[in-house]
């Protein structure tokens, strides 16, 4: 990963991901969720102000140790029971049907196999239990597409892997899951980075 992509890529992310701007979008992935989650891609815990009481336990999965240091202060701060339950969304290391629901945010973009993550989701997610995505990705409108295209190699340089140019609904949808609700639309901020999916899916 080099001295880049382990200490310095991850403030980079979550200076990026983790801003105030992007907390109704929080708010609306996971603020009516309850029971046992499991959260891809947990970061610094930056959704964690945005989950309701009734959730009893999130188990968190993040590959950074710089990420899971920043995220102690929250876990902290937040009445959440939260357990560490790997590093790997790919490869879960959790027990089939054992979760009420999943959420993804911000983290479909950078994990190299997606659809493998997504499906892992399925595997330990009770059925008739949820997927909740909230992630940015490739824009409808021509002209940002295009941009997105052309700085997508440098995206992936500068932020540990993370591209601009995945289809969220698309990854989704071809892991088995039902999508029941899709909103899409630009968040404030550079077009290439804000264009947002905020989906619901049934497993």
């Amino acid at each position: 990963m080099g001295l880049y992509g382990t200490y310095v890529a991850p403030h980079v992310i979550n200076f990026a991901c983790g801003s105030s701007g992007f907390a109704k979008w929080r708010a609306r992935c996971v603020g009516d969720l309850n029971g046992r989650v499991v959260e891809i891609g947990f970061g610094a815990g930056n959704n964690l102000a945005h989950y309701p009481a009734n959730v009893s336990e999130v188990v968190a999965i993040e590959p950074s140790k710089v990420m899971r240091n920043k995220a102690q202060r929250a876990i902290e701060e937040h009445h959440i029971t939260v357990t560490w339950g790997g590093l790997d969304g790919q490869q879960l290391a959790l027990d089939d049907v054992n979760f009420d629901a999943a959420v993804v945010t911000f983290a479909l973009c950078t994990i190299e196999d997606p659809i493998a993550a997504l499906r892992e989701l399925r595997r330990v997610v009770k059925p008739g239990g949820e997927l909740r995505v909230l992630e940015h990705g490739l824009a409808p409108d021509p002209a940002v597409a295009r941009w997105q295209h052309r700085i997508n190699g440098l995206e992936k340089v500068l932020a540990d892997g993370c591209q601009l140019v995945r289809q969220p609904d698309q990854l989704v949808a071809s892991a088995g899951w039902t999508i029941t609700a899709n909103y899409q639309r630009y968040a404030p901020g550079p077009k290439p980075w804000c264009y947002l999916t905020s989906l619901r899916a049934a497993n």
